[in-house]
């Protein structure tokens, strides 16, 4: 039987980075699995190839979730990334490391060493900024940040200048001293190709000795001798079970719906849920799998008088031309994320904090890409969106086994929209939503609001198509949260499993609660310092 001092599940956005630390020593052997394949494919490394990988089943997960009543008990896509670089591989490449409150929250909840002040310093670890070194940020590091301000559509001036009108203020760097307000996302790429922890973490510590990865394999179930885990039992790829040893850790790296789901089929979670589907208790741990967040969001399309993205990309010689500048200099729409502009806004003056985040995108897709839809084919005609979601919405779910059975998918359920908070910001966007299209110089390109459309009038009427249209901005978290008290969270501040040994999270699973905008970088960072705690702890 093999043995590795460590073992790390699940090469996702923060799997790679645990991986790549761990074995830095050269000394320390480490063994990763993932469940899915090698990232090295065209439409991973193109940046808009995301519209493509969004459906396929060769490197995502394309989860369904349950029926969910606050959606009018519509199923929700959900696709998570079954590949190196796991849903960093796959997403839209926004680097967005949320708002300082968001931490401070988490140290205030009872998670020391987590506040803003400890964590913007493994931000600037993470960053090789376009920019260079600041107080705000690093250079050097292993992830390349673009600033793509000066290449974005010409429309994105227009809806910043209407954000101004309505009383938002531009900022140049969401991630900088002033990341209130509305502007450009960066996004993670290098000399035009998409950048994440596969590609500039792992990869390069791939040639070390010490470290093993083993793609194409599905982790059964973590192995315990009493409370400590011991090792796992993966399903190989010609279908054999094969058990390895970790002699220090297993890491359990899988993300907010494998890692919940791994523990419960391992005999770790709520006592009943466990006993219906036969799974033998090693531990009861009432948390795992609860206190599911997400971002909901939804889009309003407008079509438009000048051209838009639909006009270079919808008819075959637009993408002819858009792939011509992209081989012969990375640049124009396939080089960059679609959601361009955006924002960090309160809905009003008694809002604390930012309450919504906005999202504008010069191009649109009124037939909604789903599981048998890619995102590839943009509407034939001229028109944009403009879309927003809640920051911190307070709405939580749970993920649950289905079966004994590992293959199984979990069932997801979401909750959406079962606070009253959850509910006023969603009214709040939808007014903002159609304050911003009013409002000068966007207002004068917009020929007609195409959805929901006028006809949809009053906050009880949005409301309703709210529930029927929003849908997953693709972050979910909190699954296996942290905190104190081993009833409501599942790891200690130091990421060890409560009640547990030889037992650690790394991945978003363990957000106390969602932060206020995109989750991977987040999840990069809880990577960053969840490794340095192993190491520390080991030293």
């Amino acid at each position: 039987m093999e043995s590795f001092d460590y073992i790390v599940v699940g090469a996702g956005s923060a799997g790679c980075v645990v991986a790549t630390r761990l074995s830095e020593s050269g000394r320390d052997r480490v063994l990763v699995l993932e469940a899915g394949g090698s990232d090295r494919t065209f439409w991973i490394r193109v940046p808009i190839g995301y519209g493509r990988t969004f459906s396929d089943p060769r490197v995502n997960w394309m989860y369904d979730t349950q029926p969910d009543p606050g959606t009018h008990n519509r199923v929700g896509y959900w696709p998570r990334g079954k590949v190196l670089g796991g849903s960093g591989s796959i997403n839209a490449l926004v680097y967005m490391r949320g708002l300082p409150h968001d931490y401070d929250d988490w140290e205030q909840e009872g998670n020391p060493g987590w506040g803003w002040k400890d964590v913007l310093p493994v931000f600037r670890r993470i960053e090789d900024h376009c920019w260079g070194a600041s107080p705000v940020h690093g250079a050097g590091g292993p992830l390349h940040i673009t600033d793509v301000s000066d290449l974005t559509h010409p429309l994105c001036e227009r809806y910043l200048e209407s954000c101004k009108q309505l009383g938002y203020t531009y900022t140049k760097d969401f991630n900088g001293e002033q990341p209130e307000g509305v502007g450009i996302y960066q996004i993670l790429t290098r000399n035009g190709f998409r950048d994440s922890t596969a590609i500039s973490y792992l990869r390069p510590a791939m040639k070390r000795p010490n470290l093993t990865v083993r793609m194409n394999v599905h982790v059964l179930r973590v192995l315990f001798e009493g409370k400590r885990a011991v090792g796992v039992v993966y399903r190989a790829s010609d279908g054999s079970d094969v058990e390895v040893r970790a002699t220090r850790s297993v890491v359990l790296c899988g993300g907010a719906i494998n890692t919940p789901q791994l523990l419960q089929l391992s005999g770790v979670g709520p006592r009943e849920l466990l006993a219906r589907h036969g799974v033998g208790l090693v531990h009861e741990a009432p948390a795992v799998g609860c206190n599911l967040q997400d971002h909901l969001n939804v889009s309003y399309y407008y079509r438009s008088k000048v051209p838009t993205l639909n006009n270079e990309l919808a008819p075959w010689y637009g993408k002819l031309w858009a792939g011509i500048r992209y081989v012969f200099n990375r640049s124009g729409p396939l080089s960059m994320s679609v959601n361009q502009g955006g924002g960090f806004i309160r809905s009003d003056l008694n809002q604390p904090v930012p309450n919504l985040q906005l999202y504008f995108n010069p191009a649109s897709y009124t037939i909604k890409p789903g599981k048998s839809r890619k995102l590839m084919n943009p509407d034939p005609f001229p028109a944009f969106l403009l879309s927003f979601n809640s920051c911190r919405p307070t709405s939580r779910g749970h993920v649950e086994i289905r079966s004994a059975n590992p293959l199984d998918p979990p069932a997801i359920h979401p909750n959406y929209l079962s606070t009253a908070k959850d509910v006023e910001d969603a009214r709040a966007g939808m007014r903002l939503l159609r304050r911003l299209a009013s409002a000068t110089p966007l207002a004068e390109v917009i020929e007609a609001e195409m959805i929901p459309g006028q006809s949809v009038q009053g906050e009880d009427a949005q409301l309703q198509d709210f529930r029927e249209r929003a849908g997953t901005v693709y972050h979910p978290s909190c699954t296996c949260r942290m905190g104190t008290d081993p009833a409501t969270s599942v790891v200690d501040a130091r990421l060890r499993v409560h009640g547990l040994e030889g037992l650690r999270i790394v991945d978003a699973s363990i957000f106390p609660s969602v932060t206020s905008g995109n989750t991977n970088a987040p999840t990069i960072m809880v990577g960053e310092k969840g490794a340095a705690m192993i190491i520390e702890d080991h030293a």
